[in-house]
Formats: structure tokens, C-alpha cells, sequence
């Protein structure tokens, strides 16, 4: 038994680095580099690599798996079985740094290589289509990962059928690509298929806690609710109270009761959070520390959902600084760990601070991505937020009527975020007195909003408020009276009279009734 083996299967990370070193050294000694012997050991150079990976050592990994892939072209050729696997792991690496266009390149020589080989059912061509579809995903190419991600499920389906594992991560892979261009329809019908094969395998737990967000995200709370309770007691009893997912499901809960206005619930829920996730930060080991870092996220959100800024700016500004010391500064994760603590930053009013981040994140972003991927375009606006938080409207303008256009012709007019961006630029408008060009576009989005969510959804209802608002600015008492008056009857039906947004609605309702002299109507 090869003890390197033994060591790399057991998780015993650095002694089997130290094995698989001494024998690759004595092989590479003995027998030369390209000897037989030394090619098989080119099989023990990977796990070497996947060591380094796990342990988040991506230089390490990258540079031993580029020697192994120089190799097997030389020695094997470009179409042997091993050469394709490497360029597979090489692929992997780039992934895990989020170097996308260098990962693409090699998986769509992988994919190529294996459906002429293997044929298109052959289950290494299925992975490699469903590798480049993720790949696809992260660069904001949505329609070409729906591609694949249709033809991976389908050929999942045939094969292994609908209750296997791999087609169970398919469809929620698809699902996600629905979501993520607001197709919420699509998303949750495929979504539903998956969860009713019972909640026993972790992707249909996964994929039911994605479902609860997607009924969130349409406002379909006692649904959202109902799946959340069941994910987060399928994840105590399988996965324990202090596990990373289960401390997220009950974190997805909390928000979601506290969107309800049912603060006590989200506070006694976000307060066992905490305690758990303290519980996985002091325990912490160096072979987990990166999903540690991702826990510390997860709390730092549980902090900004119940206001507590300064507990929430220490934990993400601990994450950014050992991201940028584990996995660089232009890692998706460090960057995404920047425009975290900008937001925190913003909601503390520090927009100085805020804006040197997101300033940073927007470069970062146009550089690597490019200035039309969804990131960058999501970066975009939330610079313009600051920017119009500190009444800089003109430079605001200029992002915000960026982003719009950049949604409009990606996304489509409908998708949420085009709506959002329309919002904004509403927004930006109405703080420079620009009533009518204000008005057009807040009219566009609640339009919008009713036809897609309904009269009833909290979005729709946020938006009449909005438009209300503009009318009263313009004097327009009459117009702004009719519009509060449904915005109230909708938000006391949905939210309750104890929420603050309805509270807000109907303090705006009696201040119109008194413009319009209606002062039993304000009274009531």
C-alpha cells in the first residue's frame, strides 16, 4: 500500500505532501524524468496538486499540474486518456482561482476531445460539458450555460434517471441559471421536480432551500417559510447544529421572518446563529480555515440584518485581509470580500470609506471580467448608491444610466435587475428635482412590478409608494392621495400593521389627506 495514498485519502493533508514529495524525488533521481516509472509517478505529481489545492496553495497546485500536463502532451500525446485528464485538473485550478477564460480554453479542448473520443453519453463528457456550462455561468454567460446545462440534465436523465444524484445536481444547477436571469417561473418548477424526490440526498436538500428563495424572492412567504423549516431541521439532524450549511438555512429562516415583520422569531433565530458560528470560528483548523472564512461571512450578514454595524464591519474586515493573504487580491472571493465590507461601511454612513472600496471592487472587476459582465455592471451601481448617497447626483446619473442600458441589453427589460437599476435612476432623478423624467420611470417600474409580481408584492407595493411620493413633490396631492390609499390596503394585508413599511405608508396617507383638507380621512 502506497502510505502517500493512504495518508491523501484519509484527509491527512501534510503527511501525505510529505510522502508523495520523497517518492516523486527519489523516482525523478533513479530513473530519470520521462522513464516509465516517473510517468506513473506524473499520477502521484496530481494528487500532490489536489493536496495543494485543498489546502488552497493554488500556485503550488497550478504550477505542478502545468508540469504534468507539459508532459503527458509530450510523452503521451494531446488525445491520450491521461493527457485530457490533466488538462482537466489544470482547468479545475484556474476555476478555483476564477481565472475563467484560462479555464474555459482548456475545458472546451477537454469537451471536444472527449465527446470524439468517448462519444456524447460517456460520463467524462458529461462532466466536461457541465464543468465549461459552470465556467459559462461565472462569466455571465447565461444562454450558453442553459445550453449545456439542458443537454447535461437531459443526458442525466436518459442514463441514470431523475432520482440519481448527478441528475439531481443538473437540475439544480439549471435552476440557477433560470434564477439568475430572473426566469423565477422556470426556476421554481424545476426547482419543485427535484425536492419532491424527498429531502434525503444533500443536493435535493440544497436544491429545496434554493426553492425557498425563489418563493421569497416572489414574495410567497408561507411557502418560502415552510421549506426553510424543513431544510434547517433536515441539516440539525444530518449535518449537526454547528455545520456550516445548517448555520446558513437558519440564517435564510431568520431573514425570512424578519421580511414578515416578525422580529422576535428572526432575533431568537440569528441569536443561535451566532453561537454557532462562534462555536466553528474558535474551533477552527488550518485544513478548514478558508470555509471558516465563509462562516464568518455568514454572521457578519446575521449582524447587518439586525443593525449591528460594528460587530459586522470587524468580522468582514478579518475575512478581506486573509483573503487577500491566502488567495490574492484579484481572487473573486477577496474582491467579493471588498464589496462586502463597502456595503457595511454604507449602511454606517461612511461613504468615504465606502467608496475607496467600491471604487477599487468597480477596477478590479472592468480589468478581470470586463465591463459587461453581471458582476461588473452589479459593481457599477453600487458605486453610483454612494455616490448618490453623498448628493454627487451628476456623477451618480452617469453610472446609474450606464447600468440601465447594460441591463436593458443583456438582460431584458423585465429581468429584476433592470427594474432595480430603473429604480435608482428614478431615485437620482427625483433628487434633483426632475419630476417628469422621476415620474416616467417610476411608472415604467410599477408596471412592471404588478404585471410580474403582482399587486400584492412587496416590491409592487414599494413602487407605488415611490411613484406616490413623486406625485407629491409635484403637488399632485389628489393623484398621490388615490395611489397611497392602495399601497396601504396592500401593505397592511401583506405585512401587517405592525411593520415599519406599513407604518411609513400610512403616516404619508394622513400627511395627503391634511394637503387635501381631508382631515376626518387623516384621522382615521
Amino acid at each position: 500500500v502506497n502510505p502517500a495514498s493512504t495518508d491523501h485519502n484519509q484527509g491527512r493533508w501534510i503527511e501525505s505532501e510529505k510522502s508523495m514529495v520523497e517518492v516523486r524525488e527519489q523516482q525523478r533521481r533513479i530513473l530519470g524524468v520521462e522513464q516509465p516509472n516517473t510517468i506513473r509517478a506524473a499520477r502521484m505529481m496530481s494528487r500532490l496538486a489536489s493536496t495543494y489545492r485543498r489546502q488552497g496553495r493554488w500556485k503550488e497546485s497550478e504550477r505542478l499540474k502545468v508540469e504534468v500536463l507539459e508532459q503527458q502532451r509530450r510523452i503521451l500525446g494531446i488525445e491520450h486518456p491521461d493527457t485530457i485528464t490533466a488538462a482537466a485538473n489544470l482547468a479545475s485550478t484556474y476555476y478555483s482561482q476564477g481565472r475563467w477564460s484560462e479555464s474555459e480554453k482548456l475545458e472546451v479542448e477537454v469537451l471536444e476531445q472527449r465527446r470524439r473520443i468517448l462519444g456524447i453519453e460517456h460520463p467524462d463528457t458529461i462532466e466536461a460539458a457541465a464543468n465549461l456550462a459552470c465556467t459559462y455561468w461565472n462569466q455571465g454567460r447565461w444562454s450558453e450555460s442553459e445550453q449545456l446545462e439542458v443537454e447535461v440534465l437531459e443526458q442525466r436523465r436518459r442514463i441514470l434517471g431523475i432520482e440519481h444524484p448527478d441528475t439531481i445536481e443538473a437540475a439544480f444547477n439549471l435552476a440557477v441559471t433560470y434564477g439568475a436571469q430572473g426566469r423565477w417561473e422556470e426556476d421554481a418548477v424545476l426547482l419543485a421536480s427535484v425536492v419532491q424526490a424527498g429531502l434525503k440526498h444533500p443536493d435535493t436538500i440544497k436544491a429545496a432551500a434554493n426553492l425557498a428563495s425563489t418563493y421569497r424572492n416572489q414574495g410567497r412567504w408561507s411557502e418560502s417559510e415552510k421549506l426553510f423549516v424543513e431544510v434547517l431541521e433536515q441539516r440539525r439532524r444530518i449535518l449537526g447544529i454547528e455545520h456550516p450549511d445548517t448555520i446558513l438555512a437558519a440564517a435564510n429562516l431568520a431573514v425570512t421572518y424578519g421580511v414578515q415583520g416578525r422580529w422576535e422569531k428572526s432575533a431568537v433565530l440569528l441569536a443561535s446563529v451566532v453561537q454557532a458560528a462562534m462555536w466553528i470560528m474558535k474551533s477552527s483548523t488550518p485544513a478548514n480555515f478558508i470555509n471558516t472564512l465563509t462562516t464568518m461571512l455568514w454572521l457578519a450578514s446575521s449582524y447587518d440584518f439586525q443593525g449591528l454595524w460594528t460587530e459586522s464591519e470587524k468580522l468582514k474586515v478579518e475575512v478581506l485581509e486573509q483573503r487577500r493573504r491566502i488567495l490574492g487580491i484579484e481572487h473573486p472571493d477577496t474582491i467579493e470580500a471588498a464589496g462586502n465590507l463597502a456595503s457595511t461601511y454604507s449602511n454606517q454612513g461612511r461613504w468615504s470609506e465606502s467608496e475607496k472600496l467600491k471604487v477599487e471592487v468597480l477596477e478590479q472587476r472592468r480589468r478581470i471580467l470586463g465591463i459587461e459582465h453581471p458582476h461588473t455592471i452589479i459593481a457599477a451601481g453600487n458605486l453610483a448608491s454612494t455616490y448618490r448617497n453623498q448628493g454627487r447626483w451628476s456623477e451618480s446619473e452617469k453610472l446609474e444610466m450606464e447600468v440601465l442600458e447594460q441591463w436593458r441589453r443583456i438582460l431584458g427589460i423585465e429581468h429584476p435587475h433592470t427594474i432595480i437599476a430603473a429604480g435608482n435612476l428614478a431615485s437620482t432623478y427625483h433628487s434633483q428635482g426632475r419630476w417628469s423624467e422621476s415620474e416616467k420611470l417610476k411608472v415604467e417600474v410599477l408596471e412592471q412590478r404588478r404585471r410580474i409580481s403582482g399587486i400584492e408584492h412587496p416590491h409592487t407595493i414599494e413602487a407605488a409608494f415611490n411613484l406616490a411620493v413623486t406625485y407629491g413633490a409635484q403637488g399632485r396631492w389628489e393623484e398621490e392621495a388615490v395611489l397611497l390609499a392602495s399601497v396601504v390596503q396592500a401593505g397592511l394585508k401583506v405585512l401587517g400593521q405592525n411593520h415599519p413599511h406599513a407604518q411609513t405608508c400610512i403616516r404619508n396617507l394622513a400627511f395627503a389627506y391634511e394637503r387635501l383638507g381631508k382631515r376626518n380621512e387623516a384621522q382615521e
